[in-house]
């Protein structure tokens, strides 16, 4: 298997884990403006995010162009399972129901 992959998944579970940590961040209560930005969560996240956008362009030298859409749309899975995890939000049928259709959408484009 092309290690390219693997790379990009790491990359795409990485960006998930990115934006629950913005959203941990964004959901607290802070005195200053630059305790709402400079803290531990939001800082994470972004750094998070730039190793996550590092290793997507890594794994793009090894991955034709068209297959990685498909891979990262992962992400829309991974982000609304690691919701319910961490913030207990729950799984409406209209959530999935998007997502399936975001999913569909890529993969009838791609095919």
């Amino acid at each position: 298997m092309n290690p390219s992959y693997s790379i990009l998944l790491v990359s795409v579970t990485l960006a998930a884990f990115a934006q629950i940590l913005l959203k941990k961040g964004a959901s607290q209560n802070y005195d200053t403006i630059l305790k709402q930005y400079l803290n531990i969560y939001v800082i994470s996240g972004y750094g998070l995010t730039f190793f996550s956008l590092f290793l997507t362009m890594l794994s793009y030298r090894g991955l034709p162009f068209q297959t990685v859409p498909l891979i990262e749309s992962v992400g829309f899975i991974l982000v609304m399972l690691l919701s319910r995890l961490f913030f207990r939000e729950k799984l409406s049928i209209r959530k999935i129901l998007g997502t399936c259709i975001i999913l569909a959408g890529i993969c009838i484009y791609y095919i």
